[in-house]
């Protein structure tokens, strides 16, 4: 099961109360909904979205005892604006995104996201729309691959790896998760310390795959204007192309003070106690926006 990251943090952050209406973005197997539908006893609402069908499912069977009270959507929070108002919602009294990937989407090799265990090359969140990783892969030339690794890995062995890689996939040797860990590993070796030097790489290619900073973006853009006076927008990153995202977005809304407030001058980190107990939590950030005034609509539920 999924752990959340950050969830006491997350919970006083959009302080949820009885009759409020709440998005979680990301919901994955519904750890941070469940948390909002119990401090929000006995009425609030939780409305989920999520591109990954199978989480959909999983979170529903979960949370399937608050009845009405809790509402999955597949669809992605690029589209938050649209889909929330499909539902007769026309304001939120907050907001969530944990942008990092779940357990059970790292730990199914045939999503393709871990180079641990051998798995296809696809990589997509929606696995019944877009191209997989690998339909993405034969699209790229060296420098597009070069370019793609040193943006969204940080990768510094870029040149080397896109030339490894290309060449790999030309002969027919780049079939499965398997074969991309080992033919990076092979180009530059096992590296010292806890990262894998798949890492990077693969990261990168699940940023492109899925257009995760475009998608954030949308996200970072829809979602604020739809809070309610007092309502707070809570994002968890993992990385640093994603907090310096929500970074920038969050301090060019400062600028309007009579509008919003940024809640946490700094992002709030894990604990060394949360650390310890799930250690996918080390790199987690959070930062918090505060509206604190809206648009001219009233709340409301339809449907």
């Amino acid at each position: 099961m999924h752990v959340p990251v950050l969830l006491q943090e997350m919970l006083q952050a959009i302080r949820p109360r009885s009759g409020g209406i709440y998005l979680d973005g990301t919901l994955g197997s519904g750890g941070y909904a469940e948390a909002i539908l119990e401090a929000s006893r006995p009425d609030g609402i939780v409305i989920g979205l999520d591109l990954d069908r199978e989480a959909i499912v999983r979170a529903s069977d979960r949370l399937c005892r608050y009845g009405e009270r809790f509402r999955a959507v597949h669809g992605g929070f690029q589209h938050a604006g649209p889909l929330v108002a499909s539902l007769g919602i026309r304001a939120l009294d907050g907001a969530v995104l944990d942008l990092g990937l779940s357990s059970d989407q790292l730990e199914d090799p045939e999503r393709g996201f871990s180079f641990r265990v051998s798995g296809p090359l696809d990589m997509r969140f929606d696995t019944s729309s877009g191209p997989n990783a690998m339909d993405y892969l034969n699209t790229l030339s060296v420098r597009q691959l070069e370019e793609m690794l040193a943006t969204y890995g940080g990768e510094r062995y870029c040149k080397k790896l896109s030339r490894g890689i290309i060449q790999a996939r030309d002969v027919g040797r780049l079939r499965s998760t398997g074969d991309l860990a080992n033919t990076i590993t092979r180009l530059i070796g096992q590296r010292r310390g806890k990262i894998h030097p798949a890492t990077r790489t693969f990261r990168a290619l699940r940023i492109a795959v899925n257009q995760e900073l475009d998608n954030l973006s949308a996200a970072l853009e829809q979602i604020p204007p739809l809070l309610v006076p007092g309502g707070c927008f809570c994002v968890v990153s993992y990385h640093s192309l994603e907090d310096r995202l929500v970074k920038t977005s969050f301090r060019s809304r400062k600028r309007e003070p009579d509008k919003w407030i940024v809640v946490t001058e700094r992002p709030v980190r894990p604990s060394v106690e949360e650390v310890k107990a799930n250690p996918r939590s080390r790199s987690a950030r959070m930062r918090v926006l505060e509206a604190v005034s809206a648009g001219d609509f009233d709340k409301s539920l339809d449907g």
